[in-house]
């Protein structure tokens, strides 16, 4: 659905060039929600600029829906972007217009000749689909703001588009309304097949509801991948520092040497679970087969699209041979155990 081929964008600034896009190949699939997350300044804005046509490209092709968006022009660059729609971070929406009639009003300037009737059903199918029912005559001055990015949603999705871009789309909103907003995309993804780029800076987005994910930094993608697979081995270090937000406890060790002093027989184990595994009964099962006993430290479960990835701290006291047992047993089970230190 979109191709991105060694696209590179430079900027001409006083001081002289920015390269604010550097060499990025990427593919997104049809159907796919895909992330793309990085720092103020990775250069997230120019690359999703680059993929409706706002921008174009200083080398290198960008492709989507099937057109060269980046070498087209005039009647033939408006008509692709009619199947590439926005949504933005201050939802970008007519103030002098109802929930209604901002959602009507792609239909009324993109499409001549099509009847008032066919107007208000698209509309009326777009309101029920965002779950405004009820707020349709309501102004955004009387909207929350998950309100308002709903009707933002349903008015980039009037005109029946293949891609949905998102830029920073939950930035303005609260936790519990960011939550919300991202349950309505993937419900959107999962009913149309709507291909859906994220940008953002919060992992939380990532994690919740994308497929896979490009992390950005200094123009470049540094790292791509399923988004397990990278919350499970990040190999950048801005990667690293973007799972580590969500995925360590909120509560951490500051040295191991702190935890012996707790507990100075047995071992310190560090557990990582993923997928199905992340939800097995593991600790009740070794106390129930094992002699030894356990006492958890600190942990953390977070939930991708794609399955589950934990961490779990604890510490394991008992008869060296038992404990010995025990690790390999937790081999056996394809959970990932790593030894902190012998206490």
């Amino acid at each position: 659905m979109i191709t991105l081929t060694d696209v590179t964008k430079i900027y001409q600034a006083k001081s002289g060039q920015v390269t604010a896009v550097d060499n990025v190949n990427l593919t997104v699939n049809q159907g796919e929600i895909y992330g793309i997350i990085g720092y103020s300044g990775a250069g997230k804005s120019s690359l999703i600029r680059l993929l409706n046509g706002l921008e174009t490209p200083t080398t290198g092709t960008v492709e989507v829906a099937g057109n060269d968006i980046g070498k087209i022009k005039g009647g033939k660059l408006r008509k692709a972007r009619q199947e590439i729609s926005m949504v933005f971070q201050h939802f970008n929406i007519l103030w002098s217009r109802t929930v209604r009639e901002n959602i009507a009003f792609p239909l009324e300037i993109e499409i001549a000749g099509i009847s008032k009737e066919k107007r208000m059903k698209r509309v009326d199918e777009l309101i029920k689909l965002v779950g405004l029912e009820g707020r349709e005559d309501a102004y955004p001055s009387q909207l929350s703001g998950g309100q308002k990015q709903r009707v933002g949603i349903a008015r980039a999705l009037a005109n029946n588009p293949k891609v949905l871009l998102c830029d920073e789309a939950t930035s303005a909103l609260d936790p519990q309304t960011t939550d919300s907003i991202l349950d309505l995309l993937v419900d959107i993804n999962e009913k149309l097949g709507l291909t859906i780029v994220l940008i953002t800076h919060e992992m939380h987005v990532i994690r919740k509801i994308c497929h896979r994910v490009a992390v950005m930094e200094n123009g470049a993608v540094v790292e791509e991948g399923q988004v397990l697979e990278v919350f499970r081995k990040p190999k950048q270090p801005i990667t690293k520092r973007f799972v580590q937000q969500i995925s360590e406890p909120e509560e951490t060790f500051e040295t191991i040497e702190q935890v012996k002093e707790l507990y100075p027989s047995g071992q310190i184990i560090q557990l990582t679970f993923v997928g199905g595994k992340a939800e097995q009964p593991l600790i009740t099962t070794i106390l129930k087969q094992f002699d030894v006993t356990i006492n958890i430290l600190q942990g953390k479960i977070s939930h991708t699209q794609t399955g589950s990835y934990g961490t779990l701290f604890v510490h394991l006291d008992g008869e060296l041979t038992e404990v010995e047992k025990v690790i390999a047993y937790i081999h056996e089970q394809q959970v990932e155990v790593e030894v902190m230190t012998n206490a």
